[in-house]
């Protein structure tokens, strides 16, 4: 059998395959533009291109593509052969550095929010060094940004970048300020859990709302779901355990450092972790993660469910973005630290991090809305739609002390002057984990468990990095221009902390009374996409990402409509897929159940002069409940047909939210309760038992 370390990353095209094919001029000049982002000058970039092209050659490809992430929330690329015409009739193969650096797809076809007419196609891909290529199926795949023709951003990537560079420049600052000059960069790391459901492709087939939409638009509760919680940990299943082993295969010879997999709390859900990276190279081997698992599931006839809740009473699927902050010398900034000088540098960055949090709730929470996710949060698998931070029993009692300016721990003498006394040691599990908590730290890093599981980690670590980039720089303006350094830190630590300790919240986050004392301390409750997204362009938020470069106001306000539009297009194919399949499928499968019962009844009667209470009170309740379809499914089609008469498009996700989402409720509610009434054998597609206990 072939060892794992000999075919780990032997499709990429990494630093191992750049030595061995580079000269030692091309090599070191490449390097410098993936480490310190000097510019790549065009010899340099045939070369790479020449050896890439050979090294992809000799694994099967044929064609290349740039590979970009454009606002539709999935991949995108398109694929052009190496071939070129030879004098004789023959063809060579092909590969300059201008077709590695530059691409250009059509522009106008992607989500833009109206920074690109429809008649205004140009637009670019640019090669980003910083994440290898890679070959799959037969095609080089070159990780790349893409902007307009104007220079617009139209992808998650250039985002991402410009918010790296923000915290590493702002961070920086602060590290000068305590004496730390051999940093010569600080970068963001992300390790994402990704959650998941497998669910049998023949069912699959027969299911027209997973077909459409991801997740199942009608369905009653099984008998048994995730209640007895044996599921959790639990044995995994023959077949599940063969595509796991095989998706790990796939993944690693990606280079994705597939770590951890196990069944979640759901039945038929399942969990795969991998091991901390970069947050830009995070967040495509993400996005890559995602296509591969769904890809190896057709293998295995199963099908990999990625919707936040594709079944209704069982936990849907989050992403949880476990985020930290590091040096390139191997500090994590994150981490309490051993000596008086390196705790006091975790306390500000800690103190940044709150600081962010309270100040830019609302970025963190639009940054995970989906019309996915809002089926999530709150519910009982994820947490409330309200931010806070979970900072465990120790670490806030030294908060409290630093407040109170009161000594932390046993004697009395101890006085918490920071840089100078010692806080005492923290080991990773300082912490209990606290699962209810939106942003959670762990020990050396902080989990933002929000995300929903398609989503990609590049919105949340935008907006996350920028904040936090914010109050760095805010901090270090005050520091920089102290005269006493150690009396000004401890004076902005404490004042910090005094400041937003609201945003601290170590309780059961799914408790009702946890809601109402969030609206007591100020919190801001954005319960669904309609009601988080338009605070993107805030007035305060638009200032902040526009001065660190993030976005340009054009670019926030695209991405406001981008993620709007988005969100009611999602749930207006909802609605029409619930009236069709009410239209075609429930309402006659029941009504023909209920028929052939009245029909039982009729013979029953003719025969035994029986009173037959059982099938009468079966046919009258049927019945109405028919009747109740029927006129739900009138009352969502009239929704539906109001909803295409809404331009404006803030206006048209709040007629989501407040009467198609509720029509669409009130039909399920009539549909679910029929199809508990109704004969098995009468009902046109597979119920929930089949679904998640069939694999």
């Amino acid at each position: 059998m072939e060892k794992i370390t000999e075919y780990f990353g032997s499709m990429v095209f990494d630093e191992r395959i750049m030595k061995a094919t580079l000269s030692e001029k091309v090599y070191k000049s490449l390097k410098r533009t993936i480490d310190r982002g000097a510019p790549l000058d065009i010899s340099v970039a045939n070369a790479v291109a020449a050896a890439m092209k050979d090294w992809a050659i000799e694994l099967g490809a044929t064609h290349y593509t740039h590979w970009f992430q454009p606002m539709t929330g999935v991949t995108a690329e398109k694929h052009d052969s190496f071939i070129s015409p030879a004098p004789d009739g023959r063809v060579i193969m092909e590969f300059s550095g201008k077709e590695l650096v530059k691409g250009e797809p059509d522009a106008s076809s992607f989500p833009s929010g109206g920074l690109r007419a429809t008649f205004e196609a140009r637009g670019y891909t640019a090669w980003d060094p910083t994440s290898y290529a890679f070959v799959k199926d037969g095609t080089l795949y070159i990780p790349t940004a893409f902007c307009s023709y104007t220079g617009e951003a139209l992808d998650k990537k250039v985002p991402l970048l410009r918010s790296m560079e923000a915290i590493n420049k702002q961070a920086l600052r602060i590290l000068k300020l305590f004496g730390n000059t051999k940093v010569k960069s600080v970068k963001t790391s992300v390790g994402p859990e990704q959650e998941y459901f497998l669910v049998d492709r023949e069912m699959w087939k027969k299911r027209k709302d997973l077909i459409m939409t991801g997740r199942t638009l009608f369905g009653a509760m099984p008998p048994k779901g995730q209640e007895m919680d044996d599921h959790y940990f639990g044995s995994i299943k023959p077949r599940v355990a063969e595509y796991m082993a095989d998706l790990d295969r796939e993944l690693w010879k990606l280079g994705i450092l597939a770590k951890t997999k196990h069944n979640e709390v759901a039945p038929a859900q399942h969990e795969l972790a991998p091991i901390y990276d970069t947050t830009n190279i995070a967040a495509d081997h993400n996005q890559l993660t995602m296509e591969v698992m769904q890809k190896v599931a057709l293998r295995h006839n199963l099908v990999c469910l990625l919707h936040e809740k594709p079944f209704a009473g069982v936990n849907g699927s989050g992403k949880h973005n476990n985020w930290s902050i590091s040096t390139d010398q191997g500090e994590n900034l994150l981490s309490p630290g051993e000596t008086p000088a390196e705790n006091a540098q975790f306390l500000l960055f800690l103190a940044a991090v709150i600081k962010a949090v309270d100040d830019y709730q609302d970025l963190l929470r639009l940054s995970v809305a989906t019309a996915g996710n809002d089926h999530r949060l709150g519910a009982n698998e994820a947490p409330p739609a309200v931010i806070s931070i979970f900072l465990g029993d120790e670490l806030t009692a030294v908060l409290d002390a630093i407040e109170k300016d009161k000594p932390y721990g046993g004697t009395a003498k101890e006085k918490m002057k920071l840089g100078v006394d010692v806080l005492p040691q923290f080991s990773k599990d300082t912490t209990d984990r606290n699962r209810t908590s939106p942003f959670a730290f762990t020990g050396n890093k902080f989990e933002f468990r929000m995300l929903g599981s398609s989503n990609s980690i590049s919105c949340a670590n935008i907006h996350l990095n920028a904040a936090v980039a914010e109050v760095l720089r805010q901090f270090a303006d005050k520091l920089e221009k102290a005269k006493d350094f150690n009396k000004s830190l401890h004076d902005l630590i404490r004042k910090t902390i005094k400041d937003h300790k609201r945003i601290i919240f170590n309780g059961n986050g799914y408790d009702d009374a946890w809601i109402k004392e969030a609206e007591k301390r100020g919190l801001m409750n954005l319960r669904t996409t309609a009601d988080a997204m338009p605070h993107i362009c805030d007035k305060k938020n638009v200032e902040m990402l526009t001065s660190h470069g993030i976005f340009t106001e054009a670019e926030i306000f695209s991405r406001r409509d981008i993620m709007l539009e988005n969100y009611v297009k999602t749930v207006n194919i909802e609605a029409v897929t619930m009236v069709d399949m009410a239209r075609k499928e429930i309402i006659p499968a029941v009504a023909k159940f209920a028929a052939d019962t009245a029909s039982a009844v009729a013979v029953k009667k003719s025969i035994s002069k029986s009173a037959c209470k059982y099938e009468t009170r079966l046919v009258t309740e049927l019945s109405e409940l028919i009747d109740e379809m029927d006129a739900a499914t009138i009352e969502l089609e009239a929704a539906i047909a109001e909803f295409k008469g809404i331009a404006e498009i803030i206006k048209a996700s709040e007629f989501v939210r407040d009467t198609m989402l509720p029509a669409m409720d009130k039909l399920r509610s009539a549909a679910d309760r029929a199809e508990t009434m109704t004969a098995e054998d009468y009902y046109p597609f597979p119920t929930y038992d089949k679904l998640l206990f069939g694999v």
